[in-house]
């Protein structure tokens, strides 16, 4: 609780904030504000409205911002003059008119006292060339952060773009030139089909090559992974049983044989049924189906991992979904390295996730954007090589975020710097300043978490701390 006292012209003198004023400038202020007395405790709180501006006059105080659930202390001093409070009251609604810190007595303190409008009014009638000054820098760094923070968005998105556009580009040139073949196969198929019909078949011949083609489309659908090796020594078998059966072009038609998963003893029972005069349309009758069978594989496969693609875009960019969602973590992480699919190349990707950790409330395409620019650093740090680990588990009420590399570190005299806007040690041209300036933004204001730091040459550590419960929409 405060207790009034006297204002003393003589002691705000005595003030470096004060000390150029003149008498009637002294008399203006104790005439408008006052003298207060604190007892320890808290003065003024972050995020209450700004009413009135403080300046120490007696006392030990101590600055805190609220960083996910913890106050961090920023400021401890006895300095007589210190102020906090409403000192940006003369921007208007230019700026949000809330504390930003919670201002604490650590000892029983005196403060003068001065209304925010007040203060608007003596900071506009007594330095008229200083406030244009002080705007012109608040206008001008808060447009430049804007635009620049946009450029660096954009700068994303495009290398984003580019690297999904290449990622789509390879499953839909494959699933083009397989809708091709199988044209020609399916074509090539009736032609064999009309032969069949027109050869010396019975009945039973055919039901049992049918029977085969069906057996043969089955061992397809489960044939197993055969190294190079496996594979070379498996299509030099069956062109050698092609050859000593009189079949022509045999080299051509081993790797589809090979490919679905067939050995050489399957063509023996081929062989039980048909004549010598028609095995060789029998056999290329069964590598075509094979090869249909293969070339479908591939389209669904094509198909598949575009599909993935597309649905990994919309989630990392939240198309579909509301700006707030209680949502998979994991997911969004997903999401982002799928998208940064190209970037990663060699470099090895290790998940230790906890899926036993709940969903969170975020806003998930503005943390995929944090996602983003610590995987992009993170990579461009390793230089094409190295292992990108992320680990996942919960630390108290929070779910924790950590994304180790093992490039060469930050420096000492850099690591306390990066989170500063327009910090980059990138060459000029390649790098704003502003990734992890809105990262921590995005994570310690939008989403009251934390964002830290940790490095040494080969282990790099960001870690990423979020509530599980959204604590500000409870609270309303």
């Amino acid at each position: 609780m405060a207790a009034k006292l006297t204002c003393d012209i003589d002691e705000l003198r005595t003030l470096f904030l004060f000390e150029k004023l003149t008498d009637e400038q002294l008399g203006w202020l104790c005439a408008r504000g006052s003298v207060e007395s604190y007892d320890a405790g808290v003065v003024i709180r972050e995020g209450d409205p700004a009413t009135c501006f403080y300046v120490l006059l007696e006392g030990t105080i101590a600055l805190a911002r609220r960083v996910g659930g913890d106050d961090v202390e920023t400021t401890r001093t006895d300095q007589r003059g210190a102020y906090a409070g409403a000192w940006s009251a003369y921007l208007g609604d230019a700026a949000t008119q809330n504390y930003n810190a919670t201002l604490r007595a650590v000892t029983p303190a005196r403060f003068f006292v001065l209304d925010a409008a007040d203060f608007t009014e003596l900071m506009r009638l007594w330095f008229p060339m200083a406030l244009h000054l002080l705007e012109g820098l608040f206008y001008g760094t808060q447009n430049t952060q804007r635009v620049v923070g946009q450029r660096e968005r954009l700068l994303a998105l495009g290398s984003l773009s580019a690297g999904l556009t290449h990622e789509l580009n390879n499953p839909a040139s494959a699933a083009v030139s397989a809708t091709s073949a199988l044209r020609n196969r399916v074509a090539g198929m009736r032609h064999k089909l009309a032969l069949i019909a027109g050869g010396a078949w019975d009945r039973r011949q055919l039901e049992t090559l049918i029977g085969l083609q069906e057996r043969a489309v089955e061992q397809g659908a489960k044939a197993p992974v055969l190294t190079a090796m496996q594979a070379a020594d498996r299509e030099d078998e069956f062109t050698d049983w092609f050859e000593a059966h009189g079949i022509d072009g045999g080299w051509d038609l081993a790797p589809t044989f090979v490919q679905s998963g067939l050995e050489v003893g399957w063509l023996d029972e081929v062989l039980e049924v048909v004549d010598d005069g028609m095995l060789e349309g029998a056999i290329r009758w069964l590598n075509y189906t094979l090869e249909t069978e293969l070339l479908m594989n591939e389209v669904e496969d094509s198909t598949t991992r575009i599909s993935t693609l597309v649905t990994a875009a919309k989630q990392y960019s939240q198309m579909d979904r509301a700006p707030h969602q209680v949502l998979d973590v994991h997911e969004l992480l997903d999401s982002t390295l799928v998208m940064l699919s190209r970037k990663i190349g060699d470099v090895r990707v290790v998940k230790e996730y906890d899926r036993s950790l709940p969903d969170i409330p975020v806003y998930g395409a503005e943390l995929n954007q944090v996602w983003t620019n610590i995987f992009d650093n993170a990579l461009q740090a390793m230089g094409g090589s190295g292992t990108l680990t992320i680990r996942t588990r919960k630390v108290n009420d929070r779910v924790q975020v950590e994304i180790a590399d093992t490039g060469p570190g930050i420096p000492d005299d850099v690591v306390g710097r990066i989170f500063e806007p327009f910090f980059t040690t990138k060459p000029v041209g390649e790098g704003t300043g502003l990734g992890l300036d809105i990262s921590w933004r995005i994570v310690v204001n939008k989403h009251h978490g934390d964002i830290a730091v940790e490095s040494a040459p080969g282990d790099t550590r960001f870690r990423v701390t979020l509530p599980i419960r959204d604590q500000e929409r409870e609270v309303q």
